[in-house]
C-alpha cells in the first residue's frame, strides 16, 4: 500500500496549510534546502515558470524548506513565486519522506535537506519520489513524466 503523506505546516504568511487542503487534488511538492540560494532560486523559478502547465494538468505545486515563514515570504516576493512555500522547521515532513539526512556538500558529509520532489495523489498517497535531484533540469524531468 502506498505511503500516505500528511502535514500541517505554516506558509510564507504564517497561515497553516494541511495535506487535507489538497484532498481530491494531485500535488507536486518540492523540497529545497534554503531560500534565496542560487540552486533553490533556479529550481523555484523553474516551477514558477511551469506553474500553469502543472495546474492545467490538474496538479497543485508547493515548495517546502526548513526556512522560517518570514524568509520564505521574502523569497516568494523577490522571485515572484506563484505558489505557497511551507516551513518545515522541525524537519518532520522532510524526514518522513527521506528528504532529510546525510548528504555530501562540497566534498563534506553533513546532515541536511536533500533536494527532492514528491508527487502526491488525490487520496494523499505518495505516487512518485524524485530524491537527491539537481536544481537545474529537474523541473523539465518532472514535467516530462507527469505532463506527457
Amino acid at each position: 500500500m502506498p505511503e500516505t503523506v500528511t502535514f500541517n505546516l505554516p506558509n510564507q504568511d504564517g497561515e497553516m496549510v494541511s495535506s487535507q487542503d489538497f484532498a481530491g487534488k494531485r500535488l507536486v511538492m518540492f523540497f529545497y534546502p534554503a531560500a534565496m540560494t542560487p540552486g533553490c532560486t533556479t529550481e523555484s523559478c523553474d516551477f514558477r515558470d511551469s506553474y500553469h502547465e502543472f495546474t492545467e494538468a490538474g496538479y497543485e505545486v508547493i515548495g517546502v524548506s526548513p526556512d522560517a515563514p518570514a524568509k520564505n515570504a521574502k523569497f516568494k516576493d523577490k522571485e515572484g513565486l506563484n505558489f505557497d512555500l511551507l516551513s518545515d522547521q522541525d524537519k518532520e515532513l522532510a524526514t518522513s519522506l527521506g528528504a532529510w539526512g546525510e548528504k555530501t556538500l562540497y566534498g563534506k558529509k553533513m546532515e541536511g535537506l536533500i533536494r527532492s520532489t514528491f508527487v502526491v495523489g488525490p487520496e494523499g498517497q505518495l505516487e512518485k519520489a524524485y530524491r537527491n535531484v539537481k536544481a537545474t533540469g529537474h523541473v523539465a524531468r518532472v514535467k516530462a513524466d507527469l505532463l506527457s
